[in-house]
């Protein structure tokens, strides 16, 4: 893809030799290129993307209009398309990309390969990056795929499709390699969660190589499907070096075969990358398996000291009141005790009235399997609903996992309402 790397910056569309009017009719749109034909209720995908699929595939920087996707249908051997639908580094514009371009393009045979592109690893020369620590670039992963879910949604590419995250190539090394497989974990946790499948895009000699390389590292979890580049020119879903062939066995693979090529069909010329799949939907991504949610209230599972005050002053509160204390550079933390049933990955959100005058760097600290990790939150914004910590690995066992910490820089009342965890 490297659309910057590369120097693409837009589709590259001629008439070689031939009007609109003098190609196939079948190829032509009849009227506006966004008006669905009559009788085609819902603005949504056809299903899953891509969905089952075994063939060739094309992406390019922006997704190509009505017409032009018409006269490919009709004259190439693709049946599958790239299209980024979300991300800060997407190089192009997308004039196109509506959930009526969507509907009219499954409803016409193509797959889609939904792509997010937006945190690049840290080591490489791409932006934005991801943070350099682990802990907070699974967190970054988990936020981007919430947002990528919202543009899936907003394009009518429904629950059970899988988004492929793009990471470029990069020099890859030991803290490197942690923070992109962290970001992918936090990535894939959250699309689970919310009903989707996980992919990756990145080079043979980076991205994929890490990731078949922690293939069966239980400190990551693994993407559904991998999307390597590797121009070798041949379409197949063949890795060679870059991963053993028995993992991502069951049609979870993708191919990116060549790249920056010109080709013509029906008298139109794109510049595209050139992709073989073989993928199917399979299920859906099980629902959360557990689920615990405690109030500052909840009996027997929220310790404060007694410098921590009481107030139901803000209606945005979480049930009928919560804790409140000036922030001191001293450790008085006020503990949430949850029993967690298994060691394993769960989504940790926080619940507190916001206020200008409440702090604005206020620590939640998360007892995880390798320690204490806290994570800062501006209390004077997002009230009254649950805002995401990100994802942690948490010890099986009942004992104090969340608390709220007064040890703090920042001014305001440090606030301590509810807490919500979710097994991922």
């Amino acid at each position: 893809m490297r659309r910057i790397m590369a120097g693409l910056t837009g589709l590259m569309i001629a008439v070689a030799g031939a009007s609109v009017a003098a190609m196939p009719a079948q190829a032509v749109d009849a009227g506006s290129s966004s008006r669905l034909p009559a009788g085609t209720a819902p603005l949504a995908a056809a299903g899953p993307q891509p969905g089952t699929y075994t063939g060739r595939g094309f992406d390019t920087c922006t997704a190509p209009s009505q017409s032009v996707m018409n006269t490919w249908r009709a004259s190439s051997p693709y049946r599958a398309v790239g299209i980024y639908i979300s991300g800060a580094s997407r190089s192009c514009a997308q004039p196109n990309l509506t959930a009526t371009w969507v509907t009219n393009q499954t409803n016409n045979g193509w797959r889609l390969i939904p792509i997010e592109l937006d945190n690049q690893a840290p080591c490489g020369t791409r932006t934005p990056k991801m943070s350099g620590d682990p802990a907070t670039a699974r967190s970054q992963g988990a936020g981007r795929a919430t947002s990528a879910v919202n543009a899936a949604r907003a394009l009518g590419i429904p629950a059970g499709s899988t988004i492929y995250n793009d990471i470029e190539q990069y020099p890859s090394n030991a803290s490197c390699r942690a923070a992109v497989l962290s970001y992918l974990s936090g990535w894939t946790e959250r699309l689970h969660t919310l009903g989707y499948l996980s992919g990756m895009y990145s080079s043979g000699s980076s991205g994929v190589t890490d990731l078949c390389g922690a293939y069966n590292d239980p400190s990551y979890t693994r993407v559904d499907h991998l999307w390597f580049a590797w121009w070798n020119g041949v379409a197949d879903t063949d890795a060679g070096p870059y991963c053993p062939a028995e993992y991502y066995a069951d049609r979870q693979r993708l191919h990116q075969y060549a790249g920056d090529v010109y080709e013509t069909w029906g008298g139109v010329q794109m510049r595209i990358d050139r992709n073989y799949l073989d993928v199917t939907a399979g299920g859906q991504p099980e629902p959360p398996q557990w689920s615990s949610t405690v109030d500052n209230t909840t009996a027997d599972r929220f310790t404060a000291s007694a410098n921590w005050g009481t107030s139901a002053y803000s209606s945005q509160r979480y049930g009928t009141d919560y804790r409140f204390a000036d922030p001191v550079s001293a450790s008085d933390v006020a503990w949430y005790r949850v029993n967690i049933p298994a060691t394993a990955s769960y989504e940790i959100s926080v619940w507190y009235p916001a206020d200008p005058g409440y702090n604005d760097s206020t620590p939640y600290i998360v007892a995880t399997t390798t320690g204490n990790q806290t994570v800062r939150v501006n209390q004077r914004t997002n009230g009254g609903q649950w805002v995401s910590l990100g994802v942690f690995s948490l010890a099986a066992g009942d004992g104090d996992k969340v608390g709220v910490s007064r040890w703090t820089s920042g001014t305001g009342y440090v606030i301590a309402d509810a807490v919500r965890l979710i097994r991922v």
